[in-house]
């Protein structure tokens, strides 16, 4: 995959392109990639995704410093060449550029600068200045300008319609394996080894103390979570704590990501470390003391190398 920084100066052969967010390109969002690969692909043309960085939420919202994605810009981007896109389009996002309308967005960019022929859209998507660029909108635009538009639609799955906010709000919630499910894949987050209060490694639960590497990605549910942790390209086990801590610390606003890592007994420190969460085990629990605590980490580590044995 092709990644261009703005749409100077492109060169493309008969582009099919979609445009979006793609936050967490999730199962729904691949219907959408996999519909616009093979539409390229049967028109010998090349398959262009246009998105925007930084997130267009994080520019216009009155307080961005609240707001939590699926994905990183970084993680964004593998998954969507995962998904065989041979070009991406990033547009620098800001107030000037969000005033432009969707039939402006679609001469003077998709038109004039791409050279769009065929456009792929989701079956809700907007763009435009406030949104107001509806399929109809689009179309209105579209044949004004020659443009073939196909519409795709959403994917379903036992629990309902997938989309990143309903993920969103299985992470938060606690509901790991629906988010698993709409995601396609296991949700991942990335930080840095920071030290911390050593309080583990007096129960016998030495811990990992992460500090994600991108500000606004979601963190998980307060719980305890089996994860897969790679540090260097190689894979652990690892029992995972998100929270407060409240046996042990007195601040419940203060929020901790801690991980064990089964039979490792190396100094981590500054690296950078992936957690795949695979399984939620419990919630997060007040025990009366250390020793209690202790007693339940014990068992909740039988229960994270079941589910890897």
């Amino acid at each position: 995959m092709v990644i261009h920084e703005g749409f100077e100066n492109l060169k493309l052969h008969n582009p099919v392109v979609t445009t979006g967010i793609f936050d967490g390109v999730h199962r729904g969002h691949r219907v959408l990639l996999d519909s616009l690969v093979s539409k390229a692909k049967k028109l010998g043309g090349e398959s262009v995704v246009i998105t925007f960085s930084p997130h267009p939420r994080l520019v216009l919202d009155k307080d961005p410093g609240g707001l939590s994605f699926l994905s990183s810009p970084d993680e964004k981007i593998n998954l969507l060449e995962a998904s065989g896109v041979d070009h991406l389009v990033v547009i620098d996002f800001t107030i000037e550029f969000s005033a432009v309308t969707a039939c402006d967005f679609v001469k003077e960019v998709l038109v004039k600068r791409i050279g769009t022929k065929h456009l792929v859209i989701g079956y809700d998507h907007h763009f435009g200045r406030g949104g107001k660029g509806d399929l109809d909108t689009i179309e209105q635009c579209a044949g004004i300008y020659g443009l073939e538009v196909e519409r795709v639609e959403g994917f379903n799955t036992e629990a309902g319609l997938v989309s990143s906010s309903s993920i969103r709000n299985s992470l938060s919630s606690g509901d790991l394996d629906d988010a698993t499910l709409r995601l396609g894949y296991y949700y991942t987050l990335s930080g840095r080894v920071v030290g911390g209060r050593q309080i583990g490694r007096t129960i016998g639960f030495p811990t990992a103390n992460i500090e994600p590497v991108y500000h606004h990605k979601l963190i998980p549910c307060n719980g305890v979570y089996a994860v897969e942790v790679s540090i260097s390209g190689n894979k652990y086990a690892g029992m995972l704590s998100i929270g407060s801590n409240p046996t042990v610390n007195n601040d419940p606003m203060k929020r901790y990501i801690e991980v064990n890592i089964l039979d490792f007994n190396r100094d981590i420190y500054g690296e950078r470390v992936t957690l795949i969460f695979k399984k939620r085990l419990r919630d997060e629990l007040k025990f009366e003391n250390a020793v209690k605590l202790a007693e339940q980490l014990k068992i909740d580590r039988e229960n994270v190398v079941k589910l890897f044995s």
